[in-house]
C-alpha cells in the first residue's frame, strides 16, 4: 500500500536505504534533520510503500513551485518487479498535479542499471541536450555508497 511518507517513517526508510547495494546516502541531507526539513517543505509529496507490515519502497519528492524532483527512489530488492516503484511514482505524480506542477526531473547514477531501466520503462526521457552542474556549499555533506 502506497501512502505519504511522514517523519515517523524515517528510521524504516533509512534502514531500507542502507539495505540497497550501491545506494548513495548524503551525511547531512539524508540525516533525520535533513529529511525533516525536506518533508516539512514538501508535505504529502514523498511516498512509502508498506507490504507485510514493513516499508519496502520509498521516494522523496519535492518541488520549488515550478519543477519537481524525485530523490532516493528505491524498492527493497526482494519486493522488486511487483509494480511497487510504479505505484509510488504515480502517487507522486498525482500529489504534484494537485500542486499544479507540470514537470518532474530526477538524477540516476550512470552505474545504476536497475534504476535506469526502470525510468526508461516508465517513459522518462534521458536528456542529452544539456549539462548537469552542481556546486557544494557544505563540504561535510558527503555521499557514501552502500556496498
Amino acid at each position: 500500500m502506497v501512502r505519504a511518507m511522514t517523519m515517523d517513517d524515517y528510521d524504516d526508510v533509512y534502514a531500507l536505504w542502507m539495505s540497497i547495494h550501491g545506494f548513495g546516502i548524503r551525511s547531512v541531507d539524508d540525516s533525520r534533520e535533513g529529511i525533516e526539513r525536506f518533508i516539512k517543505r514538501n508535505p504529502g509529496l514523498s511516498a512509502v510503500d508498506v507490504e507485510d507490515g514493513k516499508i519496502v519502497g520509498a521516494i522523496l519528492c519535492g518541488h520549488d513551485g515550478r519543477r519537481a524532483c524525485l530523490y532516493h527512489v528505491c524498492v527493497s530488492e526482494e519486493y522488486r518487479m511487483h509494480g511497487i516503484g510504479k505505484k509510488m511514482v504515480l502517487f507522486c505524480y498525482e500529489a504534484l498535479k494537485k500542486e499544479k506542477i507540470n514537470k518532474v526531473c530526477l538524477n540516476a547514477f550512470v552505474t545504476n542499471e536497475v534504476g535506469n531501466k526502470f525510468w526508461q520503462k516508465m517513459g522518462w526521457t534521458l536528456r542529452d541536450d544539456m549539462n548537469y552542474y552542481d556546486h557544494t556549499l557544505n563540504e561535510e555533506n558527503l555521499t557514501i555508497f552502500n556496498k
